[in-house]
Parts: structure tokens; sequence; C-alpha cells
């Protein structure tokens, strides 16, 4: 079931397709068939239960999961994760990019400061002007920037999310698949962060994920339900069971 809003006109080619997408790992079914569509442009939500069946994939729609039955139409190619992982960007999803909680926010943005630049080039520490940078355009001009010499634990959750978002979003990719904003323990935190996604989608094509879907929320491409999904935690993630 697919819930559209009225937005601003994006691109009616889809930029990602799947049909009959599914996943077993090594140890067991984890989501599937499912059947999702996302437009260019703009964000949409995927309303499903929690868990490792929607965590799994949302790895599938950014190339970190191959599907292991249906296929998968992403930026014109069919079945090329490798492309697709090559194209788009991940964060808030703790199996893959959780950020060790004993180190500043400093050192977090120096290391993918120097991660993204050429190899020939020497990256001195993140300054502040760095830390404006790569958060502000997520952050936005309304909310704080988490201060650079903190450490990430102390970071309250809004804060968190979001500079997890701005650092792996520094090669601002066309595609920007982010965890559910239902990860959020309070409801005002998940609201505001959806804001800001829907902020990036004015220049990105965002994938998020809901257990309700984020109905009453204005400014999204659409929302789609996706069902089959397994809802309990990842057992464990193996690397033979991504693609990474």
């Amino acid at each position: 079931m697919t819930i559209q809003y009225e937005t601003a006109a994006f691109d009616t080619d889809p930029l990602l397709h799947g049909i009959d997408l599914g996943v077993d790992a090594s140890w067991g079914h984890i989501y599937g068939p499912v059947e999702v569509t996302v437009p260019r442009g703009g964000v949409t939500v995927l309303q499903g239960s929690g868990g490792r069946g929607r965590t799994a994939l949302l790895l599938t729609l950014c190339g970190r999961m191959r599907p292991t039955k249906g296929t998968l139409t992403a930026f014109g190619r069919t079945d090329d994760a490798h492309h697709l992982f090559n194209h788009s960007a991940m964060a808030f999803i703790d199996e893959v990019d959780g950020i060790e909680q004993t180190i500043r926010v400093r050192d977090v943005l120096t290391e993918q400061l120097r991660w993204h630049a050429p190899w020939y080039r020497w990256v001195k520490q993140a300054r502040e002007d760095d830390l404006e940078r790569i958060c502000r355009p997520v952050f936005g001009d309304d909310l704080q920037l988490p201060p650079l010499m903190s450490y990430v634990e102390e970071l309250p959750e809004l804060t968190a999310a979001l500079f997890r978002i701005a650092v792996a979003n520094i090669g601002r990719s066309e595609l920007l698949v982010v965890g559910g904003v239902d990860n959020l323990t309070r409801v005002e935190n998940s609201n505001l962060l959806l804001d800001r996604l829907v902020a990036l989608g004015r220049e990105q094509t965002v994938v998020t994920a809901d257990v309700n879907g984020a109905p009453a929320h204005r400014g999204l491409v659409r929302v789609e339900r996706v069902d089959n999904l397994t809802d309990r935690e990842f057992v464990r993630l193996e690397p033979a069971d991504r693609n990474i």
C-alpha cells in the first residue's frame, strides 16, 4: 500500500525498484518477498515493523546486503549491488555504522575527512570550520551542532543521530539510506529528524523507515508499506551475509 503526498514535482523514473526481494542469511530467513519502489528525489518512508528484517531491507537498498531472491534495479542497473554501493550512503544503522562511544566528535570527523581525501594529501585534525561545513547541512540553522571536543556518548539522542548522518553524508551521494526514525525514543525527536531528512531530500534521494509510516508528516514523496519483515533483532550479522 502506497500513500502519496502532494509535493514538488519529482522525476517519475524510479531510482530503485525491487520485485519479490528477499534475503536468507547463513542462519535463517530475514525478510521477503518484498516489493518496493523509491522515486528520485525527496524522502521515501518504508512503513514496517522494526527489527532485523527492516534493517536488512534498508541495507539491501543501499547495496550493503545482496538480496538472495528477486531483482533490484537501481540507477538503471539490475542486480548490481556493487554499483549501488558506490552511489549511495548509509547512516544510523547500528549493525554497520555504529560509532564507538568513547571517542570525541573531532576524532570521528578527522577519520572521515582522511578517508575521503586523496591518498597523497595529509589531513590535519578537524577544526570548527570542518564541523560547520560537514554538519550544518544536516542540522539546519536551528539545531545546535555537537561540541567538537565532546564525547559521542555525551550527545543527546537527536544530536547523535544527526551527527552520524552528517558524517556518513560527507560525499553527498545521490542516495542516502537512514535507519528508522522511530529508533529515537522521543516522538518530538523523530519528527525533528524527519524534518531534517526532508530538507536533505531537496538535493538527494532519501530512504528511511518508521513503524507507523509517519502518515501526518508533510513534504514526503511517499510512504510505502512493506510486509514480510522479521521483527526480531539480529542474532549476528556475519560478513558473508553482507555485500561489503
